[in-house]
């Protein structure tokens, strides 16, 4: 039997023939599915579903197809197991012997790589993140879109996608016009040097919105301002790029702070002069029409949106989310030819995605182009203890930065507490990992699409489903070959003996398990899959090391243990290191 990454699909492979070989038609699904774990590795219910459409036994019929399997030149029963149970559950038990075979083959992060490279393999996809509005300092909102567009992009990339991180952010439209006006009526003097730049651009904003909305004629102004800019006027253009680098800094220290990665940004107002041709041709193609001024595409046929016109052009003439994001998805199809697009914002976005998505795909259909799959990756919101979204006693949201900070000197008092005689350069890094890990995995360990509580005490705490735990387990299985002073690229698998224990073969299980994960986490783009199973490999691991003496006088069953250590780190720091989280040798 073939010794593959996914056991699962070459397993169907083998199921498929062997339905084909019992003459049973292409509606005998043989999609495997994990199984109960007393009972096999992998299952298959197929054989119910099959019987009971044509009238037949299922358990009869799964006995039918097990002894084709069987039959198999290609099926090795000391590899696998089948066998039957319940009313005709098919359930594939991997042996020890396939597990030693599997743990040996799959050594290193690269060999990971490119067996988990036929997920997305020669798919370019555009991941849109994390695309903040400029002229903005970045808070507590903006911590989900950069570590969980970040994790997105790297299992994809990881995966086989030929992937293109666009930062597209927005860099354009009415705010400018309110901005450069208090700019000029305060008389500002901007600098993009200053390090209070963004800060104090972000007040006057506050000064000139509150300004416009008392004052019509404030208002006249700063619309006056804005068509200036979008006329090309020298002087509001200048203000524009200053605002625009001095945000561009900001966001910089950020994104290096949380490790966040961006190939290009190509904001808003990268396609200011390509909405034209949007506009022309879905009116052209009869898909826009004019109300109430504006440019619309309705949408008849959808009950959702059914009096929920989609807004391509304001009744001002001026260009909105709506035409930018479409001009962006046809230059993402014509220039960087996109097979699939990834949009990853929170989910009071959830209504314009849908409607941009419809719209795309009724343009393309009639311009007889190919649409890319778009996938909205849309998330909940944080919260404070209280239930409320996280804010400031001043009622204002939390600074990034801020939070940052505070998560690295909380991350410190644990680690002085722990190691006292540390260096002050390792208790620096230390806790710089431990703090950011910790803001970074609380978020992705939770369903994306939920609200979580943010609590300091759990997220920082080492027990539990924590980036603190898992970086203790990747340190402890550090410190093994550390202490024992052996190398953990010594080649183990040559005398290591055949898995005997139970928590050997349970983690051996569970090690096997990565590529199935892999598929599910991918499937939905949710990385709370892959957090939980890091969880659940940790203990096993725990569950393995507690019980059995890993450096012993037996030397093929010292190379066996040490194989699994070995592994158990390569398949936790590769993981953590796919979630964008640092680990640590020494904790």
């Amino acid at each position: 039997m073939l010794i593959t990454f996914y056991p699962s699909k070459y397993l169907e492979e083998i199921l498929y023939c062997a339905a084909k070989e019992c003459g049973l038609n292409a509606s005998y699904e043989a999609q495997m599915r994990p199984a109960d774990p007393r009972f096999g590795d992998f299952q298959s219910n197929g054989s119910l579903a099959y019987a009971k459409k044509e009238k037949l036994n299922p358990r009869e019929l799964s006995q039918k197809i097990i002894d084709a399997i069987k039959a198999n030149k290609n099926f090795d029963e000391s590899f696998v197991e089948v066998s039957i149970a319940g009313p005709g559950f098919i359930n594939f038990k991997l042996t020890e012997k396939y597990l030693s075979s599997w743990i040996k083959k799959f050594d290193t992060k690269e060999s990971l790589k490119n067996a988990a490279s036929e997920f997305n393999k020669g798919k370019k996809i555009i991941v849109d993140y994390p695309s903040p509005n400029t002229a903005k300092q970045m808070h507590v909102g903006h911590l989900r879109p950069m570590v969980i567009g970040e994790a997105v992009q790297r299992l994809l990339r990881f995966c086989g996608g030929d992937v293109i991180c666009d930062n597209h952010i927005g860099d354009w439209g009415t705010n400018f016009g309110i901005l450069i006006y208090a700019i000029k009526t305060e008389k500002y003097k901007l600098d993009v040097s200053n390090e209070n730049s963004l800060e104090e651009l972000e007040a006057l904003y506050k000064v000139g919105s509150s300004k416009a909305k008392e004052n019509p004629e404030a208002a006249d102004a700063a619309r006056n301002e804005l068509v200036k800019l979008q006329s090309g006027d020298v002087e509001n253009t200048k203000l524009w790029e200053d605002i625009c680098a001095v945000s561009k800094s900001s966001f910089d220290k950020m994104y290096q702070m949380l490790g966040v990665t961006c190939d290009i940004c190509l904001g808003e107002s990268f396609y200011r002069d390509k909405v034209d041709r949007i506009y022309s041709e879905l009116e052209g193609l009869g898909l826009a029409e004019e109300s109430l001024g504006a440019l619309v595409v309705f949408f008849k046929d959808n009950p959702q949106f059914e009096k929920q016109p989609f807004i391509i052009r304001k009744s001002d003439g001026a260009s909105n989310y709506a035409s930018t994001d479409l001009a962006t998805i046809l230059y993402r199809v014509e220039n960087l030819h996109a097979d699939e697009i990834v949009y990853v914002t929170d989910g009071r976005q959830q209504d314009h995605f849908k409607q941009l998505f419809l719209t795309a795909e009724k343009w393309f259909a009639l311009k007889n182009y190919k649409l890319p799959t778009l996938k909205h990756v849309w998330f909940g919101t944080i919260l404070g203890e209280d239930g409320k979204a996280i804010k400031t006693k001043s009622g204002e949201p939390v600074r990034l930065k801020s939070l940052i900070e505070e998560g690295v000197s909380r991350a410190r008092k644990v680690v002085e507490e722990k190691n006292p005689d540390m260096s002050k350069d390792e208790i620096e890094n230390i806790s710089r990992v431990v703090g950011i890990s910790a803001m970074k995995y609380a978020d992705l360990s939770q369903n994306r699409t939920g609200d979580y509580t943010f609590s300091w005490d759990k997220l920082l705490s080492f027990e539990g489903n924590t980036a603190p735990y898992l970086l203790y387990a990747v340190a402890r299985i550090h410190s093994i070959f550390r202490k024992a002073n052996i190398s953990l690229d010594s080649n183990f698998e040559e005398n290591a003996s055949a898995l005997e224990s139970e928590q050997e073969i349970a983690l051996a299980r569970k090690l096997i398990a990565l590529p199935s994960v892999f598929e599910l986490t991918l499937s939905e783009l949710r990385p709370h899959h892959l957090c939980t199973y890091l969880y659940e490999l940790a203990g096993a691991f725990s569950a393995f090391y507690n019980t059995n003496k890993v450096i012993t006088d037996d030397i093929p069953q010292m190379q066996r243990r040490l194989l699994l250590c070995a592994r158990t780190l390569t398949f936790m720091e590769s993981s953590l290191n796919l979630l964008g989280i640092e680990t640590l040798e020494k904790m």
